[in-house]
């Protein structure tokens, strides 16, 4: 996925700018960069390989070089950013996080108008220095973003660093966040929230879906009216988001208890604890142990001072080491226990797989796994949340096609979403049994509506049901 993070202050901003990107790194695993302008209109701007490394020990040395009071950074899945970029609409840097379907076709498009493009070693196209050259074919800088809305297939939020200040512009349908804060003499603007009130700023704004907005050291413009219709992605309060982050005013942290307590409540199952696997289940762990009135006991703990994300390593054979390794469980607390234990999601299965034998080898007697969103059964076609390649690769889909063979249709994948449907169930034991788990349950994807609180039209539950109500094709006028 990725994060970005903006400021326009009256004073230097590179304290800010350095630490209000850095709390966007839950959210990527390849690239940071940040970029400032100053004064005289000197753009400064560095970029890291973030792979082996962490953002804040790759940037801190670099500091004292940025001295402008408008800034940029990002962190970024995919390629380096920001873009630096001269044009008729004058200067600017650009940070953008987007999954762009049709980027073979924009390309060919822009080629055979007499544009070029640069290429990685790989041969693949930039994909920021892509949406630069859209948003340059327009007059104005909301016509050439408006450019990238009707467009890009899949999803696109970006920020640029101009001579007049910074703009953000919020992904047509509203599939990521972008959130505006403020603070005396200056004006930030971020995918997450988190990183506002240690820097003092409170939240003042929500970005709506493809609203654009500009922001000084004095305060903030509408460029752009949001779109009335949205497809916020659900899975941002499940996994991505941090604890303290609000998306649309909901936080995170919120979604993810009163998914567990009202699993709690509905839930028979005679247990002697709860605990979550860290750290995006502990919220829901929290609120199951509040729902079922057992304990919560920290069963397992995660090593931060040393292990990287999971996601983070290249290849799924360190992944899975490194999921191993940062995780510990407490065999004092679990030895003779009937556990129950909440993580975030399911996707391919292999850490929970390994997770399950190491309580089990640690003395834990039963083990109960509540997931705190439904079972993935679609891959994501518009952020990208995992590195699956394939909807095969996730264990729904391997246990679907046991079941019906090759290529079951849409009419036969949707039964197996319906909560309760005896496809569902099946599915669930099935994989129950394949993760050698004493019983499985999954978030209803109603009550995970619900806890976030809009109304299911406005979010995005594809991933769960294949419901989104927009096509790649469909444009938000």
């Amino acid at each position: 996925m990725g994060g970005f993070f903006g400021v326009v202050s009256k004073q230097k901003c590179i304290t800010d700018l350095f630490y209000g990107t850095d709390y966007q790194f839950h959210l990527g695993t390849r690239r940071g960069g940040i970029v400032t302008i100053n004064e005289s209109g000197h753009f400064e701007r560095e970029i890291h390989n973030l792979e082996n490394s962490y953002f804040r020990p790759r940037f801190e040395g670099e500091l004292d070089k940025f001295d402008g009071m408008a800034g940029i950074g990002v962190i970024s899945d995919t390629d380096a950013q920001p873009m630096l970029t001269n044009s008729h609409l004058g200067r600017f840097a650009l940070v953008t996080v987007a999954k762009i379907n049709n980027l073979e076709q924009l390309a060919k498009e822009l080629i055979d108008e007499g544009e070029h493009l640069s290429e990685f070693t790989s041969g693949r196209i930039n994909p920021t220095e892509l949406l630069a050259l859209m948003i340059i074919k327009g007059r104005t800088f909301v016509e050439g973003i408006e450019n990238v809305y009707n467009k890009v297939k899949g999803s696109c939020s970006m920020l640029l660093l101009t001579e007049h200040g910074v703009i953000a512009a919020r992904d047509a349908w509203g599939r990521t966040p972008i959130v505006v804060g403020k603070r005396e003499g200056a004006m930030a603007v971020s995918t997450e929230s988190t990183a506002f009130p240690n820097l003092d700023y409170e939240t003042t704004y929500y970005i709506g879906p493809g609203e654009i907005v500009r922001i000084t050291a004095d305060g903030m413009e509408q460029l752009r009216k949001p779109n009335e219709k949205m497809q916020v992605c659900a899975f941002m309060w499940v996994y991505y988001g941090f604890p303290t982050s609000c998306y649309e005013g909901r936080n995170v942290e919120e979604v993810r208890f009163e998914c567990g307590r009202a699993m709690g409540e509905s839930d028979d199952t005679e247990v002697d604890c709860a605990c979550g696997v860290p750290d995006s289940g502990v919220g829901m762990a929290t609120g199951y142990a509040a729902g079922r009135g057992v304990p919560y006991l920290r069963c397992i703990a995660k090593y931060t001072p040393t292990w990287p994300r999971s996601f983070m390593p290249p290849s799924q054979e360190m992944r899975n080491l490194v999921a191993k390794m940062k995780l510990i469980a407490n065999r004092d607390l679990l030895k003779g226990k009937r556990l129950l234990c909440c993580d975030d999601s399911i996707v391919r299965g292999t850490q929970l797989r390994d997770n399950t034998k190491v309580l089990f080898e640690d003395g834990a007697k039963e083990v109960h796994m509540r997931i705190a969103c439904p079972p993935l059964v679609y891959g994501c076609r518009f952020i990208g949340f995992t590195s699956s390649k394939s909807d095969m690769e996730l264990i729904t889909r391997r246990v679907i096609q046991d079941f019906e063979g090759e290529n079951p249709s849409e009419e036969v994948l949707r039964k197996y979403t319906e909560t309760d449907s005896p496809q569902y169930q099946r599915m669930v034991n099935e994989i129950a049994k394949r993760l050698n788990l004493t019983s499985l349950k999954f978030t209803k994807l109603e009550d995970l509506v619900k806890a976030i609180g809009l109304p299911k039209c406005k979010i995005c539950t594809h991933c769960f049901d294949g419901s989104s109500a927009f096509t790649l094709t469909e444009t938000n006028k």
